[in-house]
C-alpha cells in the first residue's frame, strides 16, 4: 500500500496517510496568550485545515487523544471541542493529563481520521 505524507515540517509531517486512514501528528495552538477554552477552539481550526489538505475533514475523524497540562481546565477543553464537532460526527477519544507540553501550551491533539 501506498504511503503518501502532508505537510512537511522540519521534524515530521502534518499528516500520513496510508490504507484509507490518515494519521495527524500532534497539534497546538499558535497563541498561548488564549485560556484553554481559546488553545482548543484554535487547535482544532488547525486540525480542520491538516484535514482538508488531506482530502478528508471532521466528520470522517475516527480517534482522538488529547493532552492537557490541568485536568481542572478539562471542562473549558469540553466546550471547544463539542462546540466544534457535531454530536453525531464524534470520535473515540481519550484526555490526558501531562505535566509539560512546552511554555505556555495548554493542550495537544493528535487525531486519527478515515482518508
Amino acid at each position: 500500500m501506498t504511503i503518501v505524507r502532508h505537510g512537511q515540517t522540519p521534524i515530521m509531517h502534518r499528516a500520513v496517510a496510508h490504507g484509507g486512514t490518515l494519521y495527524l501528528g500532534g497539534i497546538v495552538a499558535e497563541d498561548f496568550t488564549l485560556d484553554m477554552e481559546g488553545q482548543t477552539a484554535q487547535v482544532c481550526r488547525k486540525i480542520d485545515a491538516v484535514l482538508a489538505s488531506a482530502g478528508s475533514d471532521r466528520s470522517r475523524l475516527l480517534a482522538a487523544t488529547i493532552y492537557i497540562t490541568d485536568m481542572s481546565m478539562k471542562d473549558k477543553m469540553n466546550a471547544a471541542w463539542t462546540a466544534w464537532l457535531a454530536p453525531d460526527q464524534r470520535p473515540t477519544r481519550a484526555t490526558i493529563g501531562v505535566a509539560d507540553l512546552g511554555k505556555g501550551v495548554l493542550i495537544e491533539i493528535v487525531v486519527t481520521a478515515a482518508a
